[in-house]
């Protein structure tokens, strides 16, 4: 018979597995970004140019802002025993992957019609 974890051995890594999370939501940002830029490259259109910049500085905004303060509080909050959801930061992440979303079809847009 195999005996389960202790209860408070099971959050330990919800931080970790969190904070994960958070960086494969900004790489995902940021490869959005890298296809924006290479049809706006392969395009030769300046104007495809914009909405990679925008899906750019929303990955930046995840990974360099978002992501961190997200780990540092779901950290404190673990090492607290406290509640370690966060529904602003997981709204904003949603907001900037919609806005990415939002900048590959303005690309898709300008591409059929420009």
């Amino acid at each position: 018979m195999t005996s389960s974890p202790p209860a408070h051995r099971a959050g330990e890594t919800q931080p970790a597995r969190t904070a994960l999370s958070w960086q494969r939501t900004g790489v995902g940002l940021l490869l959005v970004t890298s296809l924006l830029t290479r049809s706006a490259a392969v395009h030769g259109d300046l104007r495809l140019v914009v909405p990679a910049a925008v899906a750019a500085i929303a990955a930046l905004a995840v990974l360099g802002v978002v992501a961190p303060r997200r780990q540092r509080d779901a950290q404190a909050a673990a090492a607290a025993g406290g509640d370690a959801r966060a529904p602003r930061a997981a709204a904003l992440a949603t907001a900037l992957v919609v806005l990415a979303a939002l900048c590959g079809l303005a690309t898709d847009l300008l591409l059929r019609h420009g």
